[in-house]
């Protein structure tokens, strides 16, 4: 399971822990997340994030 953290504002995300208070499961992959996710701190695209 990898993470990626937001160029922009810094959020990671942790595909291991997912990101249950907004609403994504634990144990899905960033891939999974969809084209149209956007990080929900700053609400920048996907192409904003890099693997940590």
């Amino acid at each position: 399971m990898a993470k990626y953290v937001c160029n922009v504002c810094g959020y990671l995300y942790d595909e291991e822990t997912g990101d249950l208070e907004h609403g994504i499961e634990a144990g899905t992959s960033f891939v999974a997340l969809g084209d149209d996710w956007v990080c929900p701190l700053c609400a920048m695209g996907k192409e904003h994030f890099e693997e940590a």
